[in-house]
């Protein structure tokens, strides 16, 4: 609702009521972008708005009072277009922007950049005018009328233009056309190539227009002005991200080394070790910002997961411990991970105690299947099985995973038959369910029963065309029998055209290629996938091949470094007693 200014007796009546309304603008929605700010901030007026000499009468005060009722009563519509009439009837300033944002508050672009334009036409020097016309061209896709007023608007900002000039990509944040808007920040920053603010700008578009060199050689001009701007080099970092991460992560450290108190580059630096996979030297900077930062509950976080990443359980669970203490959001998954230690530790209660106390939400779910495997690795698995059964959750979609638990819970006591035939009498009730045809198919070839794994796999395929591991799962199922090897071939590659990174596909891969005899493509890919995860059964098939093509003691190396971390895995047992007895 629009507030009723109170209204004096006739005197100066008609211009104190316009006055008034031009004062109290309507409420904004919560969450609503507002265009007058887009290029700057919104500021009062410090100076002198043109207004007309403009006599009273009664149509004006007609007008007016229109304007305002109507706005009281709802009728937005009515009250802009009231006072768009009044405005040009007028001339005057502050009832165009009245106008304007009464349509923009009721959401009728039309209306307010008749408005705003109106506005601008009355007071060209008012910078607050071409802000909110800026704006709302931009959300009308206007890129072409808008140029000028931006270029005015930097004109204005004086001192403050360096502010401006960083604050420029904000304006067209939702505009679609991304390289328009490059080829726009690049024009409007043309007078201002001297300032490294400008090449900062240019450089933000042309991140926004996947543009990375040259938003990269923008960055190198914003620094080559100003060689100690943290966020210049972040920024340059974040656009090399994308083409070499590698070059991103030196362009951090080089940049540290001259300037080891840069602590948000820091912090960039060990999250993009952590994305590399650099686990030991992400710690170490974590460890960094941690004795700049001991009260900063992520760093803390961030440092206790990575010693977890290195299996370093003492340190993980001191900082664990210290989050439980702090106002930190995530407590529950911080007790889902201590279980976890505690469990590595062989205290089973402690672990227990852990789980239990992980409340309803994201988590419990997780929580809950790992109370139940901690208690069926004890030898209670009726009552691990028992606790999954009776678990409730306010999302009937969880029954699924549950029931996959519980199926996992028999897989791994052996009772392969039981799994499957759980599996089964749910897929009878459910026969299109990805989860269970999958899982299902698994515990199929288990049993020997190759027909209703592929069965259930190329029924998968055809519900989700996508599943990249139903394809390789067929794939591979296929060349471990030695059959088909072509086609097993040709749902390996469509598994990794699918996913290219995935350590399980890549394997696939080197092992039918193995099976065809080509050795050499079957290390390239076998190597690669064990570089990603030195999973042991990755770790069996590498050993094979390089056994076969005579590097006996690569192959040795690499099962007794799995076996180490791995003790007991079936797969690598049976590998090295076969080959190396």
């Amino acid at each position: 609702m629009i507030a009723q200014p109170r209204i004096p007796f006739p005197a100066a009546i008609a211009v104190a009521l316009v006055v008034s309304a031009c004062a109290s603008a309507p409420a904004q929605r919560s969450g609503e972008a507002d265009p007058a700010q887009a290029v700057s901030e919104a500021k009062p007026l410090e100076r002198a708005e043109p207004l007309p000499k403009q006599e009273l009468t009664g149509q004006i005060l007609y007008q007016a009072l229109l304007a305002e009722i109507a706005g009281q009563r709802g009728n937005i519509g009515l009250s802009a277009s009231a006072y768009l009439d009044l405005a040009r009837t007028t001339r005057d300033p502050r009832v165009a922007r009245r106008a304007a944002e009464i349509a923009l508050h009721g959401r009728n672009l039309d209306m307010a950049l008749q408005a705003a334009r109106l506005w601008v036409e009355i007071d060209a020097d008012s910078s607050q005018a071409r802000q909110m016309l800026a704006g709302l061209l931009v959300s009308a896709n206007r890129l072409d009328e808008l140029q000028p007023h931006v270029a005015k608007l930097l004109m204005q900002e004086g001192e403050n233009l360096r502010d401006g000039l960083l604050r420029l990509n904000r304006l067209f944040a939702r505009y679609p056309d991304k390289k328009a808007v490059l080829a726009i920040v690049e024009q409007l920053t043309v007078p201002y190539v001297g300032l490294a603010e400008a090449h900062f700008a240019r450089a933000q578009a042309a991140l926004n227009a996947a543009e990375w060199q040259r938003g990269v050689a923008e960055a190198d001009k914003a620094l080559a002005l100003r060689s100690d701007w943290d966020v210049a080099v972040m920024l340059k970092a974040q656009l090399q991200r994308q083409d070499s991460p590698g070059t991103s992560i030196e362009t951090l450290r080089t940049y540290l080394a001259g300037h080891p108190q840069a602590r948000e580059v820091r912090l960039q630096y060990a999250r993009s070790l952590v994305g590399a996979r650099m686990f030991p030297q992400a710690r170490a900077e974590f460890q960094r910002l941690l004795g700049d930062f001991p009260g900063n509950v992520d760093v803390i976080y961030a440092v206790a997961v990575l010693s977890m990443q290195l299996s370093d359980w003492a340190t993980a669970e001191e900082n664990f411990r210290k989050l439980l203490g702090r106002d930190f959001t995530e407590a529950d998954t911080v007790r889902l991970y201590l279980g976890q230690i505690a469990e590595e530790g062989k205290r089973d209660g402690e672990a227990l105690r852990w789980y239990g106390e992980v409340a309803p939400g994201e988590q419990h779910l997780a929580a809950q299947m790992r109370i139940a495997q901690l208690l069926a690795r004890q030898g209670k698995l009726e009552e691990g099985r028992r606790h999954l059964q009776e678990t409730r959750t306010a999302d009937n979609a969880d029954r699924i995973p549950l029931l996959l638990a519980e199926s996992q819970l028999l897989r791994d006591a052996g009772k392969i038959r039981e799994a499957f035939e759980l599996l089964d009498t749910r897929l009878a009730a459910q026969p299109e369910q990805p989860e269970l045809l999958y899982e299902s198919a698994l515990l199929a070839e288990k049993l020997g029963r190759q027909d209703v794994l592929e069965t259930n796999l190329r029924k998968l395929i055809r519900i989700k065309p996508d599943h990249a591991h139903a394809y390789n799962a067929l794939g591979y199922s296929l060349a471990e029998r030695n059959q088909r090897l072509a086609e097993a071939e040709q749902l390996i590659a469509k598994a990794l055209q699918l996913s290219p990174d995935d350590p399980f596909i890549t394997d696939s891969m080197g092992w039918v290629l193995y099976r065809k005899g080509d050795t050499a493509g079957a290390l390239t890919y076998l190597q690669r996938a064990y570089s990603i995860r030195p999973d042991p059964e990755i770790a069996a098939h590498l050993g094979e091949v390089l056994w076969v093509v005579g590097r006996r003691d690569e192959a040795k190396k690499t099962w007794q470094e799995a076996a180490k971390a791995h003790p007991g895995n079936e797969v690598l047992t049976e590998v090295i007693k076969h080959f190396s007895p």
